[in-house]
């Protein structure tokens, strides 16, 4: 069972985007869908294809860390402020999958990295591009249209 999709929104999408100074409507809905495409809403955590709600793979936390949030301290403090104290240190990937915010915010710097322009929140078709692009190389459009359609439906307003 996964996270109703309405608490991830309210309670870990939004705070997480607020704290980091990047939310937007159509932040949260991208996120939301990822989400659900990637893991069900949080129901399969277990894969070895990435962890957590996004299943990222180590080496692009790795990289985010190293490409993108190195160029920027200011923005690293407030994600790094996100993740456990001293369990990141010892296991820095397995942050993705125990903590909900810290997970968030990494999914939203590979977003960022990508300097893609997002659209309306309401465009699922043009969130379902920067999914794949960012998330999901090889996936297909339609994974994240079902997704939605299956996890999220019409429980979640949208803008």
């Amino acid at each position: 069972m996964g996270i109703a999709a309405s608490d991830l929104r309210q309670h870990v999408i939004r705070p997480t985007l607020l704290y980091l100074d990047r939310h937007s409507d159509a932040a949260e809905v991208l996120l939301l869908g990822a989400a659900a495409c990637q893991t069900a809403l949080g129901s399969n955590l277990d894969c070895r294809h990435g962890h957590g709600l996004f299943r990222i793979d180590e080496r692009r936390h790795q990289q985010v860390w190293d490409r993108y949030l190195a160029t920027d301290p200011d923005l690293a403090s407030r994600v790094r402020g996100l993740a456990s104290q001293h369990a990141f240190l010892s296991a820095p990937h397995l942050e993705l999958t125990v903590n909900l915010r810290y997970s968030v915010a990494i999914a939203w710097m590979l977003v960022e990295a990508t300097h893609l322009p997002l659209p309306n929140a309401a465009d699922h078709l043009a969130l379902a591009r920067i999914w794949r692009r960012v998330f999901q190389p090889h996936g297909h459009l339609h994974d994240f249209l079902d997704a939605w359609q299956r996890h999220i439906g019409n429980l979640v307003q949208v803008a």
